[in-house]
C-alpha cells in the first residue's frame, strides 16, 4: 500500500484545517467482566485541508473512518488529540458554551432526513427554528425564500416531512442548513438512499449552491464518480489512515494508493456524463 499523505499545496487558503487528529472509541466487544473496554483507534493521525470555497470529498469504504472524520470537523465528536482549525482558530477542544457561537458557521445535511427532520413539525417550522436560535430572524418569508433556493414550491412550508419523497426531504435538509448562510456544509452519503434521477438533482443543485453561495463543503461519499465530478479535491481513507490525497483530477487519473485503484476498479456503474449536471 502507498501512503501518500503530505499535505498538498492548495491554491485557495484553508477554511478547516486538520493536524495529526486522533480519535478511538471503546471496544465493547472485547470488554473484560471487571474494568473498562479497551479502546480502539479509529482515526490515527489525519491531516488535511479544506480549501475555502471548494468542495472537498472524503471518500473510503465501509469502517473507513470517513463519517467519523466528518463528524469531528463540525465537532459533533470531540477528538482524543490533535488539532482542528476553523479559519486560523482552534475548536477541536472547544466546550459546547464557547462553539455556540461557531454552530451557525459549521452546518450538517445527514444521510436520512427522516431521521433528522421532526415529523411532527412542519416544514417551514423546521427551516425556521435554527433562525430563531440563532438570532437570524426566523421568520415564514425566510422559510419560503430557503424553499425557493432548493428548488421547492413556497407552500411546501405547510407540509410534513411524510408527505415529500425522498429527494424533496433531503432538499428540505438542504434548506434548512443554507438558510443560516453557514461558511462550511459537511454533506454525510446524502444521496445514497436516493434513486438514480433523485441523486442527479441532488447533487446538481449543491453544486449550484456552492457556486452561488461561495460555500466551502466537505461531501462523504462512497461513489467515486459522484466524487469525481462534484468534488475539487478528494481525500481518500482506508482503517483511520489517509492513503491519498490531491486535486480529484491528479488523483483520479493518476492514483498512487493501490486502496484508490481499488476503489475505482470497482465503481459498478459507466460514469456519469457531464450533461448530469445541467439544467
Amino acid at each position: 500500500m502507498t501512503h501518500t499523505t503530505d499535505i498538498p499545496t492548495q491554491t485557495r487558503p484553508a477554511l478547516l484545517s486538520v493536524r495529526d487528529l486522533r480519535l478511538s472509541f471503546p471496544d465493547m466487544a472485547n470488554k473484560p467482566l471487571l474494568g473498562p473496554a479497551p479502546r480502539t483507534e479509529v482515526l490515527k493521525g489525519l491531516s488535511f485541508d479544506i480549501p475555502a470555497g471548494q468542495i472537498t470529498g472524503i471518500v473510503g469504504e465501509s469502517g473507513s473512518g470517513k463519517s467519523t472524520a466528518g463528524r469531528v470537523l463540525v465537532r459533533l465528536l470531540e477528538p482524543d488529540s490533535g488539532t482542528v482549525l476553523f479559519d486560523g482558530e482552534p475548536i477541536g477542544h472547544l466546550t459546547e458554551d464557547a462553539l455556540r457561537p461557531l454552530r451557525r458557521d459549521l452546518q450538517m445535511i445527514f444521510q436520512d432526513p427522516m431521521s433528522s427532520l421532526n415529523p411532527r413539525h412542519k416544514v417551514g417550522r423546521l427551516i425556521a427554528q435554527p433562525l430563531k436560535r440563532y438570532g437570524r430572524g426566523g421568520t415564514r418569508e425566510q422559510a419560503e425564500d430557503a424553499l425557493r433556493r432548493v428548488g421547492l414550491p413556497a407552500d411546501f412550508a405547510d407540509r410534513y416531512p411524510h408527505q415529500l419523497s425522498g429527494g424533496q426531504r433531503q432538499r428540505v435538509g438542504i434548506a434548512r442548513a443554507i438558510a443560516l448562510e453557514p461558511r462550511f456544509i459537511l454533506a454525510d452519503e446524502i444521496v445514497s438512499g436516493l434513486d438514480v434521477s433523485s441523486q442527479a438533482q441532488v447533487l446538481a443543485l449543491l453544486k449550484d449552491l456552492a457556486a452561488d453561495m461561495g460555500l466551502t463543503m466537505a461531501f462523504i461519499s462512497h461513489d467515486l464518480s459522484v466524487i469525481r465530478h462534484l468534488c475539487d479535491n478528494v481525500i481518500v481513507l482506508n482503517r483511520g489512515e489517509i492513503v491519498e490525497q490531491g486535486p480529484v483530477e491528479q488523483v483520479f487519473d493518476t492514483p498512487q494508493s493501490d486502496i484508490t485503484k481499488t476503489l475505482l476498479s470497482a465503481i459498478p456503474l459507466p460514469e456519469l456524463d457531464d450533461d448530469w449536471f445541467e439544467d
